[in-house]
């Protein structure tokens, strides 16, 4: 019986190992930090389509100022034709969220109502960013 005992106790723990990857990941906290015009956010939003296939799970925030935002405004297109705002509705309906610096559309004299409707608005992109690594614990990627 105890033989019998051990084995089921050995079997148990070899099985409960050969859990899926994504069964036993964690749902991420992470604020992706866009600043740097088109290129870099391409290279950003494949990040996090990526991040969500293997963590669908994943609290993501991406955080947009300065040159960054301009994948946000109306009719902004990829290198390849591709409207941003169709990958942003898209990743939008995954949970991610999109946030516009004010004082960017301040300084750059912009308004609102140039930006697609799924994105948001903080005061400050840099403290936006600071405040969800610091009080919120979010890891912090820049692409």
């Amino acid at each position: 019986m105890r033989v019998l005992l051990t084995l089921v106790t050995a079997s148990t723990i070899a099985l409960a190992g050969c859990a899926a990857p994504g069964d036993t990941v964690a749902p991420d906290k992470v604020v992706y930090h866009l600043n740097d015009g088109l290129p870099q956010a391409t290279n950003g939003l494949r990040n996090i389509r990526n991040h969500l296939e293997v963590n669908p799970k994943a609290q993501i925030v991406v955080v947009a100022h300065a040159q960054g935002v301009d994948y946000l405004m109306k009719g902004r297109k990829d290198a390849n034709g591709n409207p941003y705002e169709t990958i942003v509705t898209d990743l939008k309906s995954q949970g991610v969220r999109f946030d516009i610096c004010q004082i960017t559309l301040r300084n750059r004299k912009l308004t609102k109502d140039q930006f697609i409707e799924d994105a948001t608005y903080v005061p400050s992109g840099v403290a936006e960013i600071t405040r969800l690594q610091q009080r919120e614990g979010f890891a912090y990627l820049r692409p």
